[in-house]
């Protein structure tokens, strides 16, 4: 909060010691695989909104992208009329 959204000083922080650098690289090949999977497993399976699981990826994490992408893909597989029952 005192210095707003600083990048640079982010990635310093990030990277100051060898365990955060291990950490945030954990995060971002993470990221990267996941939203790998969203494209190569969208356009297979013909997932709509996958989109939105790649922009939670990018904004919040692996952690909200992924369970997002895979509930869009569930949801798409089921037939309408189960969907209409479940609530």
């Amino acid at each position: 909060m005192k210095n707003g959204l600083n990048l640079p000083l982010l990635v310093q922080e990030a990277v100051a010691t060898p365990i955060s650098a291990f950490a945030w690289a954990d995060v971002l090949v993470s990221a990267l695989a996941v939203i790998l999977l969203i494209v190569v497993e969208g356009r297979r399976s013909g997932v709509r909104g996958s989109w939105a699981a790649i922009l939670g990826t990018l904004c919040v994490g692996p952690s909200f992208g992924l369970p997002l992408f895979l509930y869009l893909r569930e949801r798409q597989r089921q037939p309408r009329q189960a969907r209409r029952w479940e609530h």
